[in-house]
């Protein structure tokens, strides 16, 4: 069986576990095995500081995308019109060791459209407000994503039914 890393905003959501466990039995309707960064829980202990916490949790989560054969990853806007820092280090990551990736995003279009359609206010010039151009190469999302994975409109049954059909190749040779 196939191993997936969930990659996501959704670790910080209010229900995150409870999320979590539903991603993971999500995967295995889709016959993978899903592997959520919260799946071992990291406790703050006495003496420890936020900085170890961060390293700790860093390293858990490389070591988790290392072990799997694939990640799926929630690139939708958070917190502002750009997907999550932590997700994007991560599929970078992932494409670097030569896993599969597939990213998700809600709604089509290019990255100008997307913005303007969740901040209709944004300017229609091609700049945002403080002069600096808005790529658009007609992708949905900054070009350094849109080419290092496969981006598909839905959620997260979309990208699990793309990566079913996806042949899936590593680095270390030979998953089919």
């Amino acid at each position: 069986m196939h191993r997936v890393y969930l990659a996501g905003p959704d670790v910080f959501r209010p229900d995150a576990a409870e999320h979590g466990r539903k991603l993971v039995e999500l995967c295995s309707d889709y016959g993978f095995e899903g592997v959520f960064p919260l799946d071992d829980t990291v406790v703050l202990s006495e003496g420890r500081s936020p900085q170890e916490l961060a390293t700790q949790i860093y390293h858990g989560n490389v070591s988790r995308i290392d072990s799997c054969d694939a990640v799926i990853a929630n690139l939708d806007f958070f917190r502002g019109l750009e997907p999550d820092s932590g997700t994007c280090f991560e599929v970078g990551y992932a494409a670097a060791r030569g896993k599969v990736v597939i990213g998700y995003i809600p709604d089509e279009g290019s990255i100008p459209d997307r913005i303007r359609r969740r901040a209709p206010s944004f300017p229609q010039s091609g700049t945002d407000t403080n002069g600096w151009r808005v790529e658009d190469f007609g992708l949905p999302l900054n070009l350094m994503l849109a080419v290092s994975c496969r981006i598909v409109v839905g959620d997260a049954c979309t990208a699990l039914e793309a990566l079913r059909s996806t042949s899936m190749r590593s680095c270390r040779g030979g998953l089919k």
